[in-house]
């Protein structure tokens, strides 16, 4: 068996794996594990990643988690363009710290921008206090600020003049709010810019075939099944702080 990958592209991490596995064909098998049916509960998934979550990697009897060492093995193993993970070591270092950067910051508001504005109400039937959204909005509004700032500031790209995995987890963490109908991009000409350099360098057909999902997701029906429906909330009441 060759390589495979257990992806769900409702999953921002997932999105960026998938972008980057296709953008640099590499051939692998798609494994799609089903976040909102709670596919990655099941016991079969359990013996690919114990720890329950996609993205996940297969490659014969390697098993890899967490979506950044899997970004990293591909573009190491298959060879990827040095632009994508940079032979440089201050080049390498600025993409390990936006990597490193993320997970605790553009990771956290966007998901929970999502998933307030959108999945607790509509998906859950769980209202969000105003408030609450409100907050998280705001947070949301810093990391961006944030993001253009720090990691932008005027180049062409997050870490320099070409693009980089770094470019391909922050767009795709960006979308998870605009599925939810946040306007980021239209106060910000900068990061609106910049987003259209990453679609065109990774093509409009592929950017859209891995956000259709996600996109889609605002037209989901109501989830109806009492023992999956309690079983997320609980799994995800981190999202409502």
């Amino acid at each position: 068996m060759g390589l495979e990958l257990y992806l769900d592209l409702m999953s921002q991490p997932c999105r960026a794996v998938y972008i980057f596995a296709k953008k640099n064909d590499i051939p692998f098998q798609l494994r799609t594990i089903e976040l909102l049916k709670g596919q990655h509960y099941t016991d079969d998934f359990a013996q690919v990643n114990p720890l329950r979550k996609v993205p996940a990697l297969k490659d014969g009897d390697f098993i890899l988690a967490e979506s950044v060492a899997i970004l990293l093995y591909l573009s190491r193993k298959y060879k990827a363009p040095d632009h994508w993970y940079p032979q440089d070591l201050q080049a390498r270092a600025r993409v390990d710290e936006y990597l490193s950067w993320q997970h605790t910051a553009l990771r956290s508001c966007c998901t929970r921008a999502m998933w307030q504005k959108m999945m607790f109400p509509k998906y859950l039937g769980q209202p969000v206090a105003p408030e609450t959204l409100a907050a998280t909005l705001a947070e949301l509004d810093r990391c961006l600020q944030m993001l253009e700032d720090k990691f932008l500031q005027n180049q062409a790209f997050l870490t320099g003049s070409h693009i980089s995995v770094a470019d391909l987890v922050a767009v795709t963490e960006l979308m998870h709010p605009v599925s939810a109908g946040c306007k980021i991009f239209e106060s910000r000409p900068k990061l609106a810019a910049w987003r259209q350099r990453v679609e065109a360098v990774v093509g409009e057909k592929l950017f859209q075939e891995a956000h259709a999902v996600v996109l889609k997701a605002k037209d989901m029906p109501p989830l109806m099944d009492p023992t999956l429906k309690e079983k997320l909330k609980l799994s995800l009441q981190c999202l409502l702080h």
